[in-house]
């Protein structure tokens, strides 16, 4: 007998769980080797995962909408269709483990995939008195106080899913030591919907309702993982302010063919740090990691919760037509949540710009990983001193760079920002070339 189990994959070095966003094929359909059978979504973006074996889809554990930790078993793969019976079977007696061949890996559509872990999960039933739910009502349950051994499972085989735990706790069925349900509950949240079709637009956000508890994204969940890293992190921030009437004339210029002032400033940026590799540097433990390329990671919000930060490659040798055309796919994609890992997890310095949205001055978080985050202000009419001693109007942005004090000191920041500042102010006709 060939049965073998399929694992949730790490997508990158920092999943630890992964979310079913929909199966491609159905209990039954014949797979082929190399034939994509689920979308997962990881931390970031929506990835097709590969099966290395043919045979037969046979049994379903993690259904779409629901959540599982890395290495978990996530359905069964039978060599031959009269084994499809007999994985459903092992499936219900929890005792797949011991009688099925290998573990089956499953590899995402991405060279930097990393391997998943092989430890067994027996999947969806219960055995030895466990009680099997899955993640998301696990953690539906903790937060609504519900006891999670009073309810029934609606899922496959008995499983206890999270809208078991929301049914349960709409109609005030809670233990006595629970709050008592309010006589008209509000849902605590929406049904999973079915997976949008890969190229569909991205959802938006919904308001949410007074009272109602919306669990994370894994978007969310990815950035909070990111934010409490960089605690440990001593920073320092040094601000700046850059005149652009020759950005924005160059803008003007340039725009008709497609440039974006995005690019513009990442050009900007990476040019700069070519004189200034300590900024594009990162900090480990055996010393300064001095970085061969220059990517710049520019901050992305997601539309249904979220950031990202895809990166343009090589920014400082690119030009400026190619990196315009490079950052509009790469937002597009992002969006869509299609990136692929090294598109949003390669950057080696990062900017925000929340200019954009008419904000003066703000002071960015430092990303895992990286030195330094430069945070851009919006460029603004400012009444100035001429050096003759008269009085002018200019476009002045502020800029506020964010560094890791472990290997970066408050000269090397004020240095790196005089020098962008001459380049964007003296200069930014060379940006094209």
């Amino acid at each position: 007998m060939s049965i073998h189990e399929v694992f949730m994959p790490a997508l990158s070095s920092t999943m630890t769980e992964g979310k079913i966003v929909s199966w491609v094929k159905s209990p039954g359909e014949k797979v082929e080797k190399g034939e994509t059978v689920v979308v997962v979504e990881s931390d970031k973006a929506d990835m097709d995962v590969e099966t290395f074996y043919e045979g037969f889809l046979a049994h379903i554990i993690v259904e779409a909408g629901e959540t599982a930790p890395v290495g978990s078993a996530i359905a069964f793969i039978a060599e031959t269709e009269a084994e499809i019976e007999t994985a459903k079977s092992l499936a219900n007696s929890g005792s797949a483990a011991a009688t099925t061949s290998s573990p089956e890996p499953i590899a995402a559509d991405t060279a930097s995939a990393a391997t998943p872990a092989l430890a067994s999960q027996k999947g969806s039933n219960h055995k030895e008195g466990r009680l099997v739910a899955s993640p998301r009502a696990r953690k539906l349950a903790k937060e609504l106080k519900v006891d999670l051994t009073t309810l029934e499972g609606s899922g496959p085989h008995g499983r206890i899913v999270a809208e078991d735990v929301e049914a349960f706790s709409n109609q005030g069925k809670q233990p006595a030591t629970a709050p008592v349900a309010p006589a008209a509950p509000v849902p605590i949240s929406a049904p999973v919907a079915p997976p949008a079709p890969r190229t569909a637009a991205p959802a938006t956000v919904v308001a949410a309702v007074p009272g109602q508890i919306v669990p994370l994204t894994t978007f969310q969940n990815a950035v909070v993982r990111n934010m409490v890293a960089t605690i440990s992190v001593p920073v320092f921030r040094v601000g700046y302010t850059i005149t652009t009437d020759g950005l924005d004339k160059l803008y003007k210029q340039i725009k008709s063919k497609g440039v974006t002032m995005t690019a513009l400033l990442a050009k900007a940026v990476a040019v700069t740090l070519q004189k200034h590799p300590l900024l594009n540097a990162s900090y480990s433990e055996q010393g300064i990691v001095y970085h061969s390329d220059i990517n710049i990671s520019v901050a992305v919000a997601m539309d249904d919760g979220g950031l990202i930060t895809p990166v343009l490659q090589n920014a400082d040798a690119v030009d400026i037509y190619s990196l315009s055309r490079t950052w509009k796919s790469l937002v597009e994609r992002a969006r869509a949540k299609q990136l692929q890992p090294q598109e949003y997890n390669s950057g080696t310095f990062t900017l925000s710009n929340l200019g954009m949205f008419g904000v003066d001055r703000f002071d960015a978080i430092l990303p895992p990983g990286q030195g330094s985050i430069l945070a851009i202000g919006a460029s603004r009419p400012q009444v100035v001193a001429t050096p003759d001693g008269l009085f002018s109007v200019r476009q002045q942005m502020q800029v506020n760079i964010t560094s890791d004090h472990r290997i970066i000191y408050g000269a090397h920041a004020a240095a790196f920002l005089q020098d962008l500042a001459k380049l964007i102010e003296m200069n930014p006709q060379s940006l094209t070339m």
